[in-house]
């Protein structure tokens, strides 16, 4: 018997999952599918990278298969939220590689398509529906869709949801699905609004946490260099030299615009993502980043989300994130599925004050460089030999 169907999981399930190239199931998957099937409620903290799309996916598909019905017009009976769009599609294909043997009928449901498709889709009736919350309340409202017969709701990244201000969405929405519900919060981080949320929408849940002997910061080299914002640019050109595939993350749409300019300008070929671009744009950038057509991505934190590549070998902070959960998050696109990954941020001594709450929060002492201009020192200093392992030490 294999290790995933001791959790519970059929053959159909088992050997979807084995064809992906899962051996074993990871420590958030060992916890939560078995938790999942019992039908109670559930929050989990999970990192991005740890297995936990599949940790509530599976369960979902294996509730499906033991209990066929046609699915009613307008209703879904699973109902997945997520922050973004690239997150809803990540999920989407989730759900179709592991459901590809159980019958089964979904839509991703997010702005940036038309309409016309999204509606007939839940005419026919869902099992699963996967939705950000801003397009999800325009069909609410419209009447496309019910909640009445929802009996699982799943909460993804909920910290993202949460800076993302769609709380009081969250709310509205979980106020049309039924008291008996089975929900699913998952977040990187637990604050304490978060805790809130949890305590008024979840009744009585298990609370899981996962702490990997190895979790994704831990397996991240990381530094910060620090320069006048001048000199950012022509650093990050130098930085760039020989790497295959890096994720560049900014504050603003407009300042990852303007780096794709700049980089174009030193014959290095880059691509952005951000809420300015339609969903087809997005597609097809990441298609080319995901494909290795392209070798750089310059993203916004937003955008970044569900982006789920395993060989990112590093990741450039441009601008120090302004909440120290950004910086996980950011981080956390390399390293992914057990590697290896590095990590610089660029700081400006006007970001310095971001860096304590960034260090608080991972409990590690970031190694800080100085960097002079045309960044390299008297002493030939090397930006990608600076990125040390982390101490471990709290600050």
């Amino acid at each position: 018997m294999s290790k995933f169907a001791q959790l519970g999981l059929s053959s159909q399930l088992t050997k979807a999952v084995e064809k992906s190239g899962y051996d074993s199931p990871t420590p958030i998957q060992e916890k939560v599918i078995p938790l999942m099937l019992e039908g109670g409620d559930i929050v989990a903290i999970a990192q991005t990278g740890t297995g936990k799309t599949a940790a509530f996916v599976l369960p979902i598909l294996e509730r499906l298969k033991a209990n066929q019905h046609k699915a009613t017009p307008k209703h879904c009976s699973t109902l997945i939220i997520v922050p973004t769009r690239e997150l809803a599609k990540q999920i989407d294909d989730n759900i179709e590689k592991y459901g590809a043997h159980i019958y089964h009928q979904r839509a991703c449901v997010v702005g940036g398509v038309k309409y016309p498709k999204q509606i007939k889709r839940l005419n026919q009736g869902l099992d699963i529906l996967v939705a950000t919350p801003g397009r999800l309340e325009d069909h609410l409202k419209s009447g496309n869709l019910s909640l009445d017969h929802t009996e699982t709701l799943i909460l993804d990244e909920a910290d993202q949801m949460l800076d993302l201000g769609f709380f009081p969405a969250i709310r509205r929405i979980a106020k049309k699905t039924p008291r008996t519900r089975q929900t699913v919060l998952l977040s990187a981080t637990m604050p304490k609004p978060i805790r809130a949320l949890a305590a008024e929408l979840l009744d009585s849940p298990k609370d899981v946490a996962v702490s990997p002997a190895s979790t994704p910061v831990e397996r991240i080299e990381q530094a910060v260099m620090l320069m006048e914002k001048p000199e950012k640019r022509p650093f990050l050109v130098q930085a760039l030299e020989n790497q295959f595939r890096t994720i560049i993350f900014t504050r603003t749409k407009h300042g990852a615009d303007q780096l794709v300019k700049y980089l174009s300008k030193q014959k290095i070929v880059a691509s952005a993502i951000h809420g300015n671009k339609s969903q087809n744009q997005r597609q097809r950038t990441l298609e080319a980043f995901r494909k290795g057509e392209e070798h750089i991505l310059i993203a916004t934190d937003i955008a970044a989300r569900g982006i789920d590549i395993p060989d990112v070998s590093l990741v450039v902070n441009y601008d120090v994130p302004t909440t120290p959960e950004a910086y996980v998050h950011r981080i956390g696109r390399t390293a992914r599925a057990g590697r290896e990954g590095r990590a610089i941020t660029l700081c400006a001594p006007e970001e310095q004050k971001h860096l304590r709450d960034i260090e608080k929060l991972i409990k590690v002492k970031l190694p800080i460089e100085n960097v002079q201009a045309g960044g390299i020192d008297d002493d030939g200093y090397d930006p990608m030999k600076a990125a040390a392992k982390p101490s471990g030490k709290s600050s």
